[in-house]
């Protein structure tokens, strides 16, 4: 069948299933990465998504044929899987995961050995090129690969939680939203294995692939809505909400306030710096001032890189980087193969909260009483490379950046202007050191795009 070159995105493969992406190319897919990295021995994990344990027996198959020796540690959050092969011996791993897309995707993300990711620049190309030129097929082995089935949580927990003094944490009570995912049987766990003195107010919690209430990604304002509320009526300390995936992980203040990424990218930055002092805290240039001032405040050295989940955590190996943060709400830790997790930020805000004694508005406050931002705005254009150089023509009189996309800064306000690596839409942001300038500024941006799409 005629593969569709789109399902090959910048860090990973993703689809409609089956029609876009199904076991045939999946096995095909893994028959190129066998071809790429000639692996002895690999990982292999899946998320909850209906169709991941089809997809799953034939990238299974196409290893075990190929005389490939796969650990099998079946049903897990992202996270997980990055720590099942950075803390195995493993030439690398793959697993069937769509993350926040909605039910009919499926996809493969893919590591080598010690969790380091597969990128668009770092084989993933090679693999989509093989496959493109009928070069991917790999050779029968006379002695079939074997499989073990291992059970890495408890494992998985007790390295999150080693981020942390866990006798320090108060007694606290905290929404969470599973979105259908993992991560509340994940922190259940956690708080029974170490007697943690957390009382959790479950939401979506039991894991289901079939999302009974649409894309489950925290970031979309109507799944918020729900979060929020049970937070107010339950006078819960914070609430916290993770992708079905388990790699994201966003936070609610105990007022019921959505706290945005890049906010708790400062936060945990200043913690961090606090346990590391002097190290490297990378960021993405959509939002920067508040991060930037923390780090800088706090005795780190900030590294502003392109974003995505893979080029953040190869940036962080090169630089040697203690932390990083994106304002999705991806959080990475070089003490954890520096790859994203999301249970380690919420073990950290806790901490935060019992020793500091302060709320997790308090928290945010200094950042969020400081510098006030649009939030992502999306547009759906097909000019998207003319209006970033119309935007750059106009507002040539501020400094600009083209770390990824368009970025101008004046003294009171900035704005980032890119093309989406994983969707067809053009990104806006803009932070300001007034509420009144924000919002002038973002309607200014929005009628500009508007006017020219």
């Amino acid at each position: 069948m005629q593969i569709k070159q789109d399902i090959f995105k910048s860090y990973d493969v993703r689809g409609v299933y089956p029609t876009d992406f199904n076991e045939d190319i999946a096995s095909k897919i893994t028959q190129s990465y066998i071809k790429l990295l000639n692996p002895k021995k690999v990982v292999l994990g899946r998320d909850v998504r209906e169709s991941g344990e089809s997809i799953f027996n034939s990238i299974l198959k196409a290893f075990v044929d190929a005389g490939v020796d796969v650990l099998d540690i079946g049903v897990v959050s992202t996270d997980e899987f990055y720590f099942a092969v950075g803390s195995n011996d493993v030439d690398g791993g793959i697993t069937v995961s769509a993350s926040h897309n909605p039910r009919e995707y499926n996809g493969m993300n893919f590591c080598k050995r010690g969790a380091e990711p597969i990128s668009g620049d770092t084989g993933l190309q090679q693999m989509k090129d093989m496959i493109l030129n009928d070069q991917y097929e790999v050779q029968k082995s006379q002695t079939p690969g074997s499989v073990t089935k291992i059970d890495i949580r408890d494992d998985f927990i007790k390295k999150a939680v080693s981020f942390i003094d866990k006798d320090s944490l108060k007694p606290m009570k905290i929404v969470a939203n599973a979105n259908f995912g993992l991560d509340y049987l994940i922190l259940s766990k956690a708080i029974k294995m170490f007697n943690l003195p957390l009382t959790v107010v479950p939401l979506n919690e039991k894991p289901d692939g079939t999302f009974p209430k649409g894309p489950p990604n925290p970031l979309l304002p109507e799944n918020r809505k729900e979060t929020l509320e049970l937070i107010k009526r339950e006078g819960a300390n914070l609430g916290v909400s993770w992708d079905a995936d388990g790699d994201r992980c966003f936070f609610a203040d105990e007022n019921g306030n959505f706290i945005e990424g890049y906010f708790i990218t400062a936060i945990l930055a200043k913690e961090m710096l606090k346990k590391n002092p002097g190290g490297k805290v990378l960021i993405d240039p959509r939002l920067i001032w508040a991060t930037s001032e923390e780090i800088t405040k706090s005795g780190g050295q900030v590294i502003v890189s392109k974003p995505g989940m893979t080029v953040i955590a190869a940036r962080m190996r090169q630089e040697n980087a203690v932390f990083a943060g994106e304002m999705s709400s991806h959080f990475y830790f070089k003490d954890n193969f520096y790859r994203d997790n999301g249970i380690i930020p919420l073990l950290l805000i806790l901490e935060m909260i019992s020793k500091y004694n302060h709320t997790l508005s308090q928290l945010a406050a200094p950042y969020t009483s400081k510098y006030f931002i649009s939030g992502e705005i999306n547009f759906e254009t097909e000019k998207k490379d003319v209006i970033i150089k119309m935007a750059e023509e106009k507002y040539r009189d501020g400094k600009i950046e083209y770390i990824d996309g368009l970025s101008v800064e004046y003294s009171d306000w900035r704005f980032n202007l890119r093309k989406s690596n994983t969707e067809p839409l053009l990104r806006l942001n803009l932070e300001a050191k007034s509420e009144s300038l924000q919002k002038e500024k973002t309607e200014e941006l929005i009628q500009f795009i508007k006017s020219n799409s």
